[in-house]
């Protein structure tokens, strides 16, 4: 089944193709090719270690010999923090185990081993580890106790912070290791899957002597495609993993029924376009089938935005017109009763209303009929000051 699905790549670069190309591991064709910016998108992309690989395994013509040895540095480089991270990871998931905390590692070496073969192939900034949220405080007591510090405190009132926010990050005072500990897969209001469920299909890792639990196949696809949806794909690494987990054998009845229980079918449809699109993913026939999505292809394209330019969304402030684009987008990637949800949240109240008018903790459930007033108070105050009026 093909749905002929095209996208519009016209805007890429030559240096981009080029790594695309890579990637895919065609015959590559070298052009007049800006070397240094060749090297600065297969780092802001993070794919540098599988751009060595495939090519210390050819004799690419053309190649410069100094981009293969930044190329083999950043390897390294990546595979030396890899080896941290898993001896980091095993140990605090054996003290999670000992502790009695159900934890769930969602990305870093497990899942490099797994869709990949080897650690070194994929970079991971940090480790991510999903945890119940009754556990919460007795899995931050435990890693205060290891030296991890706690990045930041979100501002919060009335426990907005279980929705509105889906991990908190902290740092080891030592030795640098970041850790972002989830209660959820992705931040709310929306639905995804229970804990419990997750952890019912949890997978058991074999890098480490000790036991690494990790998502289930299919919870790991959802989890990545709405992770990289959510991003823009703005990073083709997360593109080369839809490709690599779409290549192993998924159980498609059980996919379908996740992706459509949760509302997430453009957002699989979606990454699967790109895949195929740009990195060559081979479908089966149930995978192809659900990318017939009118929505999904448009959804698709839109990503090029991202993926056309390196726009990186982890550091503040952003363009006016990517923070623009990139608000209308993750309002275009919700369902329609997220999008409800997402436009009634805003009339739950927020720490600014706090800060606005300072109530007792037993009257703060006033701040819900008061919220407009307050908002439209603070807006009214801010346009006054911009005008030198207060």
């Amino acid at each position: 089944m093909d749905n002929n699905v095209r996208l519009d790549s016209a805007p890429f670069s030559d240096e981009l193709n080029l790594l695309l190309s890579i990637m895919r591991e065609d015959q590559v064709e070298i052009t007049d090719i800006d070397w240094d910016k060749f090297l600065a998108l297969g780092r802001h992309h993070r794919v540098y270690s599988i751009l060595f690989n495939h090519l210390r395994k050819t004799d690419e013509v053309g190649i410069p010999l100094r981009v293969k040895q930044a190329l083999k540095k950043d390897y390294e480089s990546n595979t030396f923090n890899m080896l941290r991270l898993s001896a980091q990871m095993e140990e605090l998931c054996k003290q999670f185990y000992k502790t009695d905390i159900r934890a769930i590692v969602l990305k870093g070496p497990v899942l490099a081993a797994d869709l990949y073969g080897d650690v070194s192939l994929r970079t991971s900034r940090d480790l991510d580890i999903l945890i119940p949220m009754q556990d919460i405080n007795k899995a931050e007591e435990l890693l205060r106790g290891y030296g991890y510090v706690k990045e930041e405190e979100y501002k919060t009132i009335l426990n907005d912070w279980k929705w509105r926010h889906h991990h908190v990050t902290y740092i080891h005072e030592i030795t640098g290791v970041t850790l972002e500990m989830h209660w959820r897969l992705g931040p709310g209001p929306g639905k995804e899957p229970a804990f419990d469920d997750l952890w019912e299909r949890k997978r058991i890792s074999t890098i480490t002597s000790n036991p690494v639990y990790y998502l289930g196949r299919e919870d790991l696809f959802l989890f990545l495609a709405s992770h990289g949806a959510r991003h823009g794909w703005s990073r083709l690494r997360w593109l080369a993993d839809i490709d690599r987990i779409s290549r192993q054998n998924l159980d498609f009845p059980k996919l379908y029924k996740l992706l459509k229980e949760f509302r997430l079918l453009h957002i699989g449809a979606q990454a699967l376009i790109l895949a195929k699109q740009l990195l060559n993913t081979p479908l089966t026939v149930d995978l192809e089938s659900i990318t017939a999505s009118k929505n999904a292809k448009q959804l698709a394209n839109d990503a090029l935005f991202y993926i056309g330019q390196m726009i990186n969304l982890h550091t503040p402030p952003l363009p006016e017109h990517v923070a623009n684009y990139h608000k209308r987008h993750l309002f275009s990637l919700m369902p329609t009763p997220h999008k409800i949800l997402f436009v009634m949240s805003f009339l739950y109240p927020y720490p600014e209303d706090a800060e606005t008018l300072p109530l007792p903790k037993q009257l703060q459930f006033l701040y819900f009929p008061l919220r407009p007033v307050l908002w439209a108070w603070r807006k009214t105050w801010k346009r006054n000051l911009s005008q030198g009026e207060v």
